[in-house]
């Protein structure tokens, strides 16, 4: 299990999708003898350094990421379902 890296990990500051704490992710990293693990909470980093800190501590390398979404055009737009180029 060693070179099993998880590249996709939730943490709770992933509102409604992750509730695992970073230092619980973290030990239990070490317990299973992984080397790294990373952090991609849905658009917000406020875990990256609680997580930095978690996994120097446990001699484990950290990847800190960011799970984000992305549209074309404007949040001022009225019209959000439709694309801003559709003609009627």
């Amino acid at each position: 299990m060693s070179d099993f890296v998880h590249l996709h990990v939730h943490s709770e500051y992933s509102l409604l999708d992750g509730a695992a704490r970073i230092d619980d992710l973290v030990e239990q990293a070490a317990r299973l003898g992984m080397k790294a693990l990373a952090l991609t909470d849905h658009g917000v980093m406020y875990g990256a350094i609680p997580f930095y800190k978690a996994c120097k501590r446990q001699g484990i390398q950290p990847i800190i990421g960011c799970e984000v979404y992305y549209t074309a055009g404007s949040i001022r737009d009225k019209d959000r379902g439709r694309s801003s180029r559709s003609t009627i």
